[in-house]
């Protein structure tokens, strides 16, 4: 990608480990000014490369002890646009991927406990017209959860 650099490369990388990290600080690591960082940020942001920011919170400490990686069949793959619709409205389901292989979509799902992911599957995930049928996967540990190393993998 011609319109990013070895600096923006960096940037991201620092703020990618780091979201919190002010731009001065990033500007010190990376022997630049301040406003420098800034420019590039807003660049990348215009480019469609950053697309924001989020906070990284631990569901289980807020009581949500349950995640969920569900296989979505569809009666029709020609139906993904009707049924991604449908659950994006559910907000349990923090993650939705359009996949290629044996499910037509892939959702990472977020619950309290085995009650609540029972209801959502029953009462709001199985009852969307389009589905056939789904395949759950309870997750018993995150091992890894980590941003792309993308310093390496730059051209």
């Amino acid at each position: 990608m011609s319109e990013i650099d070895d600096l923006d490369y960096k940037i991201l990388a620092i703020l990618m480990e780091n979201a919190n990290i002010p731009y001065t600080e990033i500007a010190k690591k990376l022997f630049v000014s301040g406003g420098t960082v800034h420019v590039r940020m807003k660049k990348l942001e215009s480019l469609g490369i950053v697309k924001g920011s989020h906070l990284e919170v631990d569901y289980e400490k807020l009581g949500f002890d349950i995640t969920a990686f569900l296989g979505i069949y569809l009666d029709k793959s020609s139906l993904y646009d009707i049924v991604a619709d449908q659950i994006k409205n559910i907000p349990e389901i923090v993650a939705a991927h359009y996949t290629t292989g044996v499910y037509s979509i892939f959702v990472k799902i977020v619950c309290k406990d085995t009650n609540h992911l029972r209801q959502i599957l029953h009462d709001k995930i199985q009852q969307i017209d389009g589905i056939q049928r789904t395949e759950t996967f309870i997750s018993l540990v995150e091992s890894v959860n980590r941003p792309l190393n993308i310093i390496e993998e730059a051209p």
